[in-house]
């Protein structure tokens, strides 16, 4: 089957958010996966409302579609990065974002929403309490508006691997709009197995994939060419699991450079489908 390709807004950060849906798609990207931040459709900002109405248009005009992202940085603390997350004493400012984004996935026609555990910081086994205490309340609120989860394991979080989604899946009582977000060059810098492999394995639960090239033990998003991995079997694992989401760039400290990085992204990942 034929893969869809998408682009990371956190990859253009430098640009208006309607600049970049321009560029993305006269490059010939047929969706984002945009991340919810301050310069792209802050969800804290007046007039919430209205703007989302814009994008969504916008999204329309540019035949883009899209998927939301929830990792930005400094978006609900602009001391600390991705605090709070769901693993902190009071989680509420979180799970309260990650509603907003439900609803606004919901109001864009969004495919799914991706979000992660964050880092461990206290006992073990209080932290992933929260968080299932957490992601249960989010899964209900997603559940309500007919919205995709895409849950991520990130390297260095309490989830980091595909076995850790299996287990939370699991203690949630297998939610059927918890799906899973899968990053290939995690898999590349986290996972015993091959990437390949990997993706076959995630594929009943794929919902949103995000792509970028890595080395083994180093999380460090890196453009095609410059890691460890070889992408011709990864695209054809993806078509060989019938996965028909978004399969978006995530290059998110590419900004200086967007347009000649996303260009030559999509070239590259054409040559290897």
């Amino acid at each position: 089957m034929t893969l869809r390709f998408g682009y990371g807004t956190n990859g253009f950060a430098n640009h208006r958010l309607e600049d970049a849906f321009a560029v993305i798609s006269d490059l010939g990207y047929e969706g984002v996966a945009l991340t919810l931040d301050h310069n792209h459709l802050d969800p804290y900002a007046p007039g919430l409302g209205w703007r989302v109405e814009a994008v969504g248009r916008l999204l329309e005009r540019y035949d883009l579609a899209v998927v939301i992202e929830t990792g930005a940085r400094y978006l609900l603390d602009p001391w600390n990065k991705h605090a709070p997350t769901l693993l902190d004493d009071d989680a509420s400012k979180r799970i309260g974002f990650l509603k907003l984004a439900i609803d606004i996935a919901h109001d864009l026609g969004a495919e799914a929403v991706s979000f992660w555990a964050g880092v461990c910081r206290a006992d073990t086994e209080v932290a992933w309490e929260r968080l299932v205490r957490g992601c249960a309340e989010v899964a209900e609120a997603a559940d309500s508006r007919d919205v995709m989860l895409g849950f991520e394991p990130e390297p260095g979080m309490l989830v980091e691997s595909l076995s850790d989604w299996h287990r939370l899946r699991h203690d949630l009582g297998q939610p059927p709009r918890f799906g899973l977000t899968l990053d290939i060059g995690h898999c590349r810098a986290v996972e015993p197995l091959p990437v390949d492999d990997c993706v076959r394995l995630a594929g009943p639960y794929l919902v949103n994939v995000q792509i970028d090239d890595m080395k083994r033990g180093v999380h460090e998003h890196l453009e095609f060419g410059e890691g460890e991995i070889e992408f011709r079997s990864v695209l054809t694992a993806l078509s060989e699991v019938e996965y028909d989401g978004l399969v978006a760039v995530e290059l998110p400290r590419h900004s200086h450079a967007a347009p000649a990085v996303a260009a030559r992204s999509l070239t590259y990942l054409r040559e290897h489908s």
